[in-house]
């Protein structure tokens, strides 16, 4: 099984893969302060300037790093701001991160993608606090189509929360701060795809 999660428990950042029972921790540094570290590639849905992803100094992060990985643009309405893991496609992830909505007029929140075929297709969940609700959907060709939502979430903006999915075969289970939130079956992309973040629009998002 495949993990990309949480360094410790749940309500801590950083990120982690465990491939080929071999756990990775990827740590946000000093050095990649203002830039895309390495080993990432941003990447977008849609048309536009956007997606633009920096390392900056977080001293709330739970990961007590002091770093975090974020979305600093304020791209087009239509836009889906993509942050892709290189090195390794995964079949069935289980994946965990915690992010902080810090900003945004038209959109907020973010989440992660799985099963990433390329920029136009792909599974994403995010939580929005500006719409308080949790979404599951898939991407295809470009187009977003929703699998499960759950409205009227209380998980406030500015503050720590954790995202975590499991997809296993065609059955997804997502929850929302350790607590089972939505599930569905879908077999659009069976194959094994990268992992990574997402945001929509103008929303600025720390991970």
């Amino acid at each position: 099984m495949t993990q990309f999660t949480p360094l410790a428990a749940l309500m801590v950042l950083g990120t982690a893969l465990l491939a080929a029972e071999k756990e990775r921790t990827i740590r946000f540094a000093k050095d990649d302060l203002g830039k895309l570290p390495k080993g990432w590639t941003a990447d977008k849905t849609g048309k536009g300037d956007g997606s633009v992803w920096k390392v900056m100094a977080d001293d709330t992060a739970p990961s007590k790093s002091g770093f975090v990985l974020a979305q600093t643009s304020k791209s087009p309405r239509a836009t889906f701001n993509l942050a892709i893991a290189d090195g390794g496609k995964y079949q069935d992830p289980t994946i965990s991160v915690a992010f902080k909505a810090t900003d945004g007029e038209d959109d907020q929140g973010g989440g992660l993608v799985w099963r990433y075929q390329d920029a136009d297709n792909y599974y994403v969940t995010r939580y929005n606090p500006l719409e308080r609700n949790l979404r599951l959907y898939r991407v295809v060709a470009g187009k977003r189509e929703q699998l499960a939502t759950q409205e009227d979430l209380k998980a406030k903006a500015n503050e720590w929360h954790v995202l975590a999915v499991r997809h296993k075969g065609a059955e997804i289970e997502v929850s929302l701060d350790g607590k089972k939130t939505l599930e569905a079956k879908d077999e659009t992309f069976p194959k094994a795809g990268k992992i990574g973040l997402w945001t929509k629009a103008d929303a600025r998002t720390s991970f």
